[in-house]
């Protein structure tokens, strides 16, 4: 009986190698012979290979004197056998290696106990804390997660998800970059929870984000700070939007003008991009889209005379590790990243057993602002650093 044979009659949820044996690939769309590896050697190393190769469910059926259904139901269904003979087909089993498959037997029953944690980037290390939570929170509840990285790419994000929706229960989307109405169709296939975004009919944890800004912008005010400059965050992202959103509405209330730069992407180099196009309309205060962006923006102006707080404060968003490591250490608004993760894990796993989804507002978790070293009083009747001060231009 060939390979082909005996993948083609198994019963799915059967028959893996033992720990030392590697599995044989699987040639997908090849027509029958093609691309098949060519047998060399001597027809004893061949006959050796063959003796080493996986044990199946039918050797272990043969040896056992039984049907290969009943060697199934031993492993799948054990309350189906009689104990003896289920005994004794586990005994043979072990003899001869054989284990079987959890992920194929999963597949059969649809319960994987695999989640999927879509983020946009996992080299910023905001999605770090996110990614400890999630999987804390799983690995704690008995489930195991997938991570896909979507690198800011929205037809990557959806690409990636189709291809995981078969083998995983339940879906946490960390960020994403995709529509709404993308984000929706997918929701009808599996359970969901969106992770810093707030999706209509979709269960969502958020963090405070107006909350956020406006203390950012309070605290630029309280040290004579006006106006300041939002460094935006991505065109896609809902984060961002509902940031410049919160600044506008508090300038409004805090009598403190605001103009936005962007939109920028979240990351160092997007902070110099940024920092490049400050510079040629300065203000003594500067608010980032994440932490990121206010590195590269430190790093940019300081190489180039200005002096941070000194001729210009700094707030950013997220107070990841290496905010309190940069000169000088990072105010910034800190966001319980890894209670966001726990959060969408436990909303997740209470939908996959029957919950039903929560589709109205988001949950909103707390944020504060940290003070460190890179703001401070705003410098008066005179220009920013070295440089002449340019206009401002107004917030859109």
């Amino acid at each position: 009986m060939t390979q082909e044979e005996r993948v083609g009659r198994a019963p799915v949820g059967e028959g893996t190698a033992g720990a030392d044996a590697s599995p044989a690939p699987v040639v997908v769309g090849m027509p029958d012979g093609a691309g098949a590896p060519a047998v060399t050697g001597h027809p004893a190393e061949g006959k050796a290979r063959r003796q080493r190769s996986a044990p199946t469910i039918y050797d272990v059926a043969q040896a056992a004197g039984v049907a290969p259904s009943t060697v199934s139901r031993t492993f799948s269904r054990p309350g189906r056998v009689n104990s003896e003979t289920a005994d004794r087909i586990r005994k043979v089993a072990a003899e001869l290696g054989y284990r079987t498959n959890p992920m194929a037997r999963a597949l059969s029953t649809t319960h994987t106990n695999l989640l999927a944690l879509v983020v946009p980037d996992i080299t910023n290390p905001v999605y770090f804390e996110i990614i400890n939570g999630v999987q804390d929170e799983a690995a704690e509840a008995g489930y195991t997660v997938l991570l896909v990285d979507s690198r800011e790419s929205d037809r990557r994000e959806r690409e990636s998800l189709d291809r995981a929706l078969p083998i995983v229960e339940g879906i946490v989307l960390g960020t994403s970059r995709m529509s709404d109405a993308s984000i929706r169709m997918i929701a009808k296939q599996k359970p969901m929870v969106a992770l810093n975004r707030a999706v209509r009919e979709i269960p969502s944890v958020v963090p405070d984000n107006p909350r956020g800004v406006r203390r950012a912008l309070e605290h630029l005010g309280e040290l004579g700070h006006d106006p300041v400059t939002y460094l935006a965050g991505p065109e896609a992202s809902w984060a961002d939007g509902m940031r410049w959103r919160g600044l506008r509405e508090a300038s409004l209330e805090l009598a403190v003008h605001v103009r936005r730069l962007g939109p920028l992407a979240p990351t160092v180099a997007g902070g110099v991009a940024g920092a490049k196009a400050w510079i040629q309309a300065p203000t003594t205060g500067v608010i980032a889209y994440n932490d990121l962006v206010a590195i590269g923006f430190i790093r940019y102006v300081t190489s180039h005379g200005y002096r941070v707080p000194e001729d210009v404060s700094v707030v950013g968003y997220d107070n990841i590790f290496a905010a309190d490591l940069v000169t000088p250490p990072l105010t910034t608004v800190a966001t319980p990243r890894r209670a966001l993760g726990a959060a969408a894990v436990r909303n997740l796993i209470a939908q996959i057993k029957g919950a039903h989804p929560r589709g109205g507002p988001p949950v909103v978790v707390p944020v504060k602002l940290v003070e460190r070293q890179s703001t401070g009083p705003a410098p008066h009747q005179r220009a920013v650093g070295h440089h002449p001060a340019a206009s401002v231009l107004p917030g859109r």
